[in-house]
């Protein structure tokens, strides 16, 4: 009786790690996208308010893209 042994291609596993690094940026651009879509909505609901009112919580509206991007520029 002979034994005969297949060796799996060398390439899937590379087609392997392609696809898992394929979903992983996707999943990572869709992080990105939420994020951006957040800070935007905060952005418009900050110029929604009055200029009274942007004073009882500190900003004027010059201030109101760098409120909602300090975490980014105090890097």
């Amino acid at each position: 009786m002979t034994t005969q042994t297949f060796h799996s291609p060398i390439f899937v596993p590379r087609i392997a790690g392609s696809v898992a690094a394929f979903f992983a940026n996707l999943a990572h651009a869709f992080a990105m996208a939420t994020g951006a879509q957040a800070r935007f909505d905060e952005i418009l609901r900050l110029q929604s308010l009055s200029d009274d009112e942007l004073a009882q919580i500190g900003l004027s509206r010059d201030d109101i893209v760098r409120h909602v991007y300090a975490d980014l520029l105090a890097q």
